[in-house]
């Protein structure tokens, strides 16, 4: 047995909309953090000469802030996500609840 405002809310456009926009968000930024993280990975275990190659005249190799980006690049899409759920996310929620409350 399904709670009426259960169904309010599901059957209100804007949480249509949201669900949509939220999933699609979720899906680029999944892909793209597996792009970046499966990429590293695959360079490890094929080329681990590119990866060995010294930076200038010191002892760091390219491997190093080649998985430093990667951790920065999570960071970034995290952030990309929390900006979008903070500034999009969160009005459309409030429209909804102030929709479905009346």
């Amino acid at each position: 047995m399904e709670d009426p405002l259960v169904a309010k809310v599901t059957a209100h456009p804007k949480y249509q909309q949201l669900k949509a926009r939220r999933t699609s968000l979720g899906w680029w930024l999944t892909l793209a953090g597996m792009v970046a993280y499966y990429g590293f990975i695959l360079l490890v275990a094929f080329d681990k000469p590119l990866l060995a190659q010294k930076i200038g005249g010191g002892v760091t190799t390219l491997g190093m802030p080649l998985g430093v980006a990667v951790i920065v690049f999570t960071i970034i899409i995290t952030w990309v996500y929390i900006r979008r759920a903070n500034s999009e996310y969160d009005s459309l929620t409030e429209q909804i609840v102030k929709g479905v409350v009346k």
